[in-house]
């Protein structure tokens, strides 16, 4: 039975522990946390995972005294093994899942790994799916999950501001949302585009940027920008 143990139990870390401590055939040790000595955490665990802030990775991996037998990994998905040194068994376990201050559940989840292999039984054993991603690759990787998370929030916040000028809530928008993702999942990206650049309908794209320079003129750019995204699949 592997036993693991996390260093900075913040939301991904706590997360995996959580989901982990569910699994029968793990061990979840209590965590090390800020300001307690990280040198001997590598000691008498198969995992010692370093869930600490991206930046910090590196430093908190260097204080830890390496133990041969131990895998040391981070869940940070756009760093490389590299930042794990001087470890000799390294390896990386990002969850692509949406992790807020209410937590997530990783059971099922995609993850991307890298490193020793025992970053894919870690996923295999929480019922998920694991995709191999090399260092060459993780900011790309990393890009595209902040795209398909973070800016997808933020452009629904520019949908409720729009909206709200409208006297439209946001709430009467997300079943549009939600069907739209589904219409994705089934058909490809391309071919789920409706609206008028898919149209090539300009003098309502024109209508569309009038009504945002009149609410605000900041609202433009981000519209502008989605649109000749939404090109680029029409091409």
């Amino acid at each position: 039975m592997p036993t693991l143990r996390v260093v900075g139990p913040g939301r991904a870390g706590t997360a995996l522990t959580r989901a982990l401590a569910a699994v029968p055939t793990w061990t979840v040790l209590d965590p090390v946390r800020h300001g307690d000595d990280v040198s001997s955490a590598a000691r008498d665990v198969d995992v010692l995972v370093i869930a600490t802030p991206d930046d910090a990775v590196a430093s908190v991996a260097a204080a830890v005294r390496p133990v041969d037998a131990t895998v040391v990994a981070h869940l940070a998905g756009s760093l490389g093994l590299e930042v794990l040194a001087p470890h000799r068994r390294r390896a990386s376990i990002h969850p692509l899942r949406s992790i807020t201050l209410a937590g997530a559940d990783l059971r099922g989840a995609w993850f991307a790994v890298a490193g020793d292999p025992i970053a894919a039984r870690v996923v295999d054993d929480l019922e998920g799916h694991h995709v191999e991603v090399d260092d060459a690759h993780r900011a790309a990787y990393h890009a595209a999950a902040c795209i398909a998370s973070n800016h997808l929030v933020a452009l629904l916040g520019q949908v409720e501001r729009v909206a709200a000028t409208a006297g439209v809530p946001l709430e009467a928008y997300l079943d549009l949302v939600r069907q739209t993702v589904e219409n994705v999942a089934a058909l490809g990206p391309a071919a789920a585009l409706t609206g008028p650049v898919r149209r090539g309908d300009t003098a309502t794209v024109e209508r569309h940027l009038d009504a945002l320079d009149a609410f605000d003129p900041s609202e433009r750019g981000a519209y502008e920008a989605l649109a000749d995204a939404a090109r680029k699949l029409v091409a």
